[in-house]
């Protein structure tokens, strides 16, 4: 069962141990979580100018409207504010700034009723972040720019956190996503040809869980918890600040969510750099994974019915 907690007190070691158990946290806005929505709001103003950012969609040729993100999305993300402001966030919430590293914060779109749905303003169809080689020790924080409603979120399928889903994760490997997919995104306007993992089996989307923060809120959920976006019928569009981390210590010690059906190669550790000095991730632990991620593919190859070991 999925228990969201709001605003609880509980220490960073038992909040990680909780999110792993398939638990999702829910902050009121911080200080800094307020800065970084409104250094957001501030960018999107700028390439937006006149237009309402939030419905500009209905006014806009849909590749019009995609080059712009194009231009908008790879600014917030590299900008050195975000660097400043994103680890201010980590540390009003409790973690330790150095054993938390994380990774760039991305600006997400979701248009309403299908206007872009795909390459730049991506829908996610259910999936796990560690389908995409993620470490199962993974956190997702999430956080609105403007006022979102049940309508236009993202929602959690909490039945399979402990289930597997038959999925194509197999077929999908980091570092070759990085050579020849990540950055064809903007070009993929009327649909989106790239191999991406995503469910072989039909998955039941009810019971499920909307989360529905305030501006500047903030979500904590395991990359391991299956979510999707929402069909967007809400009649603006959704802009969004996601980014990831995770705790040095469960990376080391491999303690994180347990893995039910992920089988893909590579792993994003080298994404990640420490909240107080910016350093990189350890090579030697991304190492480790990639060689534990071959030999999980290895043993799924002789076990095509049963889940995956962690």
């Amino acid at each position: 069962m999925t228990t969201v907690f709001s605003n609880s007190v509980v220490d960073d070691d038992t909040r990680r141990e909780q999110l792993y158990q398939g638990q999702v946290f829910v902050y009121s806005a911080t200080p800094a979580s307020t800065l970084l929505a409104a250094f957001a709001r501030e960018l999107i103003a700028e390439a937006f100018g006149e237009r309402d950012p939030e419905t500009a969609q209905f006014d806009m040729p849909v590749e019009e409207f995609a080059d712009l993100l194009a231009g908008l999305k790879p600014r917030f993300i590299h900008h050195p504010r975000c660097k400043e402001l994103l680890p201010a966030v980590l540390k009003e919430l409790g973690c330790d700034l150095d054993r938390t590293y994380f990774d760039v914060p991305r600006l997400r779109t979701s248009t309403s009723h299908d206007y872009l749905t795909s390459g730049i303003s991506y829908a996610f169809h259910p999936h796990r972040d560690c389908w995409y080689s993620a470490p199962f020790s993974q956190l997702n924080w999430w956080i609105p720019v403007y006022e979102v409603v049940p309508e236009n979120v993202m929602a959690f399928h909490p039945q399979y956190f402990g289930s597997p889903v038959r999925n194509g994760s197999a077929r999908y490997d980091y570092a070759e996503w990085n050579r020849t997919s990540r950055l064809t995104a903007a070009r993929h306007v009327r649909g989106d040809t790239r191999e991406q993992p995503r469910p072989e089996e039909e998955v039941v989307l009810d019971p499920q869980v909307r989360v529905v923060p305030e501006p500047g809120g903030v979500m904590v959920f395991s990359g391991a918890q299956l979510h999707s976006t929402v069909p967007n019928t809400s009649g603006r569009t959704r802009f969004s600040i996601d980014f990831r981390t995770v705790h040095i210590d469960d990376v080391r010690t491999r303690r994180g969510a347990r893995n039910v059906d992920a089988e893909c190669t590579g792993t994003t550790l080298r994404d990640f750099v420490r909240s107080s000095d910016l350093d990189p991730m350890p090579e030697e632990l991304a190492l480790e994974y990639e060689a534990e991620a071959l030999t999980r593919v290895g043993w799924a190859a002789g076990h095509p019915a049963t889940a995956t070991p962690r």
